[in-house]
């Protein structure tokens, strides 16, 4: 709804976002940017380690308690889906939070629009990814975002809820760590330590800017025609990783050192670490090309996605500030 005072216009919707962590926010700063005025954060905690700007609130909730989704989205009208379990713990409970938190939407008119990833597809053997390709995945985790995406795609035939699903690939930008083009690259760089990858550099490859993604979420969520439908959100030319890391390295202005972890590799660093256990069944997306088709958003909404070089930038200067 929006409403005129002093012939400026209002927007009175309510975003309530599930997530705060770099989607979220994202979506946050999108929604302030469109002139929403009406928007809660919500994760276990209650809190958020920054400065949130006005008409933002943070509410104290978990996503898996139907009890929680319905006292904090009853009123809304778009309710934006951000969160996810542990990485290594998606197989077990991300199902089950999904199908809590449609119980818990039970009672709500609001719009869902829920934050993807491309892992359900499996391997194209270096096709482009679109949206019409089958759910083919083999991994586990690919197994468990198909089933979730499932789930969502039948409340909305089923008429019990009314959701829009955006897909993206690796992300990249400011709040970003826990990425492959996360943490260890942009502060590796910077700190002039060996930035560590896997797979063959040399493979095209397209990487989401995170700003990009919380947009994009929030174009679907004004657009009614985007509902019972998965997009793949907009993003800028794929390129091999090596190009992605030369972009780092020629905006730090220092070389920068890469090691590249292989399958065996990846098998005994898996021996120690169970986040590397989990990286090990997705080594695909590195082995050969993985570009994604986001010509149908491009067609429906007529969205940009950011340069990779303003992209980089960007993200340089936030894990700058952050290193001070």
């Amino acid at each position: 709804m929006t409403t005129t005072n002093n012939n400026e216009s209002i927007k009175t919707e309510k975003h309530v976002i599930f997530g705060a962590g770099p989607l979220g926010l994202s979506v946050m700063d999108a929604l302030v940017v469109n002139g929403y005025t009406d928007i809660t954060l919500v994760n276990r905690s209650g809190k958020v380690g920054e400065s949130l700007p006005s008409g933002v609130t943070v509410a104290q909730g978990d996503v898996t308690n139907p009890g929680d989704v319905d006292r904090l989205a009853n009123s809304a009208t778009v309710v934006f889906f951000c969160a996810q379990p542990a990485y290594n713990r998606w197989p077990e409970e991300f199902p089950p939070m999904i199908r809590a938190f449609l119980q818990g939407m039970a009672h709500s008119q609001a719009k869902v629009i829920f934050g993807d990833n491309l892992y359900m597809y499996g391997s194209t053997n270096g096709l482009p990814i679109r949206e019409t390709l089958p759910n083919a995945a083999t991994t586990r985790k690919g197994k468990a975002r198909a089933e979730v995406a499932t789930i969502l795609l039948d409340a909305h035939k089923a008429g019990t809820v009314r959701v829009a699903i955006g897909r993206a690939s690796d992300f990249y930008g400011p709040r970003v760590i826990d990425s492959s083009v996360g943490e260890m690259v942009f502060s590796a760089a910077l700190e002039g330590k060996t930035v560590n990858q896997m797979g063959d550099l040399s493979m095209p490859h397209t990487y989401t800017y995170i700003k990009d993604f919380g947009a994009a979420l929030v174009t679907l969520s004004e657009h009614d025609e985007a509902l019972g439908q998965v997009w793949h959100v907009p993003n800028a030319e794929a390129v091999s990783t090596k190009q992605f890391i030369d972009l780092v390295q020629a905006e730090v202005g220092k070389p920068v050192k890469v090691r590249t972890a292989g399958r065996t590799m990846m098998a005994l660093l898996g021996m120690f670490s169970p986040e590397m256990r989990e990286f090990k069944e997705m080594m695909y997306e590195f082995e050969e090309p993985f570009v994604v088709d986001d010509s149908k958003f491009r067609t429906a909404f007529g969205a940009s996605a950011t340069p990779l070089k303003t992209g980089i930038d960007e993200t340089l200067a936030w894990y700058r500030s952050r290193h001070k």
